[in-house]
């Protein structure tokens, strides 16, 4: 009988775990990737709707403009065990008067330690939405994403903010055309330098 992998072995805990025992009752996987392989981790905040339905993290419009961000393709992005995805909770908690409910407390800091120790290779944390951010930067009540994200460069080599690819940021991209000038480009370059061992 084969042995489970590490990775096997805590998807299978937080499957069994009673704090999602809603979710499993629901038929709800947890929604994320994970790879010894993977060179860079994008953290969001939760998986929404589509993305529980398919178990598939960010197969939706907010994917298909990360991954322009990025740029890479589909194929590159989920086949190639170099990207690993690991949102702030991992299954939905369903809808709000504003949106997506927020991600639970407590749960990245749960589970996001024993998935990332089993993936030393990480070079780049990409942090996108004020969730991730905040709690990854360390930020107080004060701590504004979009200066995060116009000033990356402090934060690099680890970690790179950026707003979230949802379609609800068309506003926030059109107001701010320096994401677009500069983020994109430069998180574009780290990318690729990452991706092609450099």
């Amino acid at each position: 009988m084969t042995q489970p992998t590490p990775f096997q072995i805590i998807r299978n805990e937080i499957i069994h775990d009673p704090d999602n025992a809603i979710f499993k009752k629901e038929g709800q996987i947890p929604v994320y990737m994970a790879d010894a392989k993977a060179r860079i981790l994008i953290i969001g905040q939760a998986p929404g709707a589509v993305a529980a339905e398919k178990g598939i993290p960010f197969d939706d419009q907010s994917g298909d403009r990360l991954r322009e961000w990025l740029g890479v393709d589909r194929e590159t992005f989920y086949h190639s065990g170099l990207f690993a995805v690991l949102p702030m909770d991992f299954f939905f908690n369903g809808k709000g008067e504003h949106g997506d409910l927020p991600p639970r407390k407590n749960f990245a800091e749960k589970w996001h330690p024993k998935l990332i120790a089993l993936m030393p290779g990480i070079q780049l944390t990409l942090l996108l939405g004020s969730y991730s951010a905040k709690a990854y930067l360390h930020g107080n009540s004060h701590f504004k994403l979009t200066d995060a994200v116009e000033n990356f460069r402090q934060y690099l080599p680890k970690y790179f903010p950026l707003i979230h690819p949802s379609p609800r940021n068309n506003i926030w991209l059109a107001e701010h055309p320096w994401f677009g000038n500069d983020v994109i480009p430069a998180l574009r370059q780290r990318v690729q330098h990452i991706l092609n061992g450099q």
